[in-house]
């Protein structure tokens, strides 16, 4: 995500922008830990589109992520807007 800065009104801005939203340790067709390979898994098992966002492409998105998401790991899922977990 080039000239990406990981503020809060950018990740609001993803999430509000996709119905679901899985950011991974990866991709989904490289994932980069088994929590994530899993996840992606069963979002691809459901069949639903959804975006992805591999948090290992900046240095500065994990901790972001954590902060603005208040959940302390990787990989967390959004839908609706909504963190219902990773």
């Amino acid at each position: 995500m080039t000239g990406f800065e990981w503020t809060a009104d950018e990740l609001q801005g993803i999430v509000d922008e996709h119905l679901v939203v899985l950011f991974m340790k990866g991709t989904p067709e490289a994932p980069q830990c088994g929590f994530s390979n899993r996840a992606a898994q069963v979002l691809n098992q459901l069949g639903h589109p959804y975006a992805s966002v591999d948090v290992l492409s900046d240095r500065r998105a994990i901790p972001s992520i954590c902060q603005w998401s208040d959940f302390p790991t990787m990989p967390q899922v959004f839908i609706g807007s909504e963190l219902i977990g990773g």
